[in-house]
């Protein structure tokens, strides 16, 4: 299988130790690809080590993570409009809206969010959305700005049947991972009323590891777990699945 991690933050801290033989095992079960998301000014340096490390296989993103918005944002948004102006990245991400930690930003993420989607239409790129506990919110300002232009992933999809059929209309991707393996995570009553064509694979490692790994640290070497439970919930080959979301990803990306 030839498969694409459209999400991982590989360059985390949690990988300083290993981050060489995670590699390794992730190629080994048909990773060929992984899409980094930037979080901050303080990850750049880090993403960028990994993709000079591994030019072939890591290939990172630039946006502002919203839980890293504050009353400050706007210095964190000149710092990633001067690295898409000065260098290609393939998205702009990962951005959004983040209500479950902290509510007392939205209206800063809210305009973080407009000024990334404005840049991801300048550069012409695609746009990685963050929507914990606030696909409404963001929802709201991507279909407001949505000119027949603007494409991108709803990363981490968990919603509802009627939220992916939303995301669908729009144009959108969604970014399915570890939680569709999850007991309780409410995947398998959508997934099987969805197309293939509207989604692609991620890990978001090192986070939401997928069954039986649940709880530990996720990394990109799991996507087949993933591949593997999409196919069962659609009731479609795993080949298919692999072969399809791969192609959603490079058709997305280009880069």
């Amino acid at each position: 299988m030839n498969l694409i991690d459209s999400h991982a933050h590989i360059y985390s801290e949690k990988f300083d130790e290993d981050r060489a033989d995670a590699m390794a095992r992730a190629q080994e079960e048909g990773v060929s690809r992984i899409y980094m998301p930037n979080i901050d000014h303080t990850s750049i340096d880090t993403m960028l080590e990994a993709e000079a490390k591994y030019p072939q296989l890591c290939i990172p993103m630039m946006g502002l993570h919203p839980t890293s918005v504050d009353n400050d944002f706007e210095r964190e948004l000149y710092l990633v409009e001067e690295w898409l102006e000065k260098r290609k990245f393939a998205a702009v991400g990962e951005c959004g809206i983040d209500l479950y930690w902290d509510k007392t930003f939205l209206s800063q993420q809210q305009e973080a969010l407009k000024v990334q989607v404005a840049l991801a239409k300048k550069h012409q790129l695609p746009i990685v959305l963050h929507t914990r506990d606030s696909f409404n919110e963001t929802f709201e300002i991507i279909e407001a700005a949505q000119d027949g232009t603007l494409r991108g992933i709803f990363h981490c999809f968990s919603g509802t049947a009627e939220e992916a059929e939303k995301v669908r209309k729009l144009g959108f991707l969604m970014g399915i991972g570890g939680v569709a393996t999850f007991k309780n995570g409410g995947l398998d009553k959508v997934l099987p009323h969805v197309s293939l064509d509207n989604l692609v694979l991620e890990t978001d490692c090192p986070y939401l590891a997928p069954t039986p790994h649940r709880g530990k640290r996720n990394e990109p070497v799991y996507l087949p777990l993933i591949a593997k439970r999409v196919a069962e919930l659609m009731q479609q080959p795993v080949a298919v699945v692999a072969e399809k979301t791969t192609a959603n990803a490079l058709n997305l990306f280009k880069l």
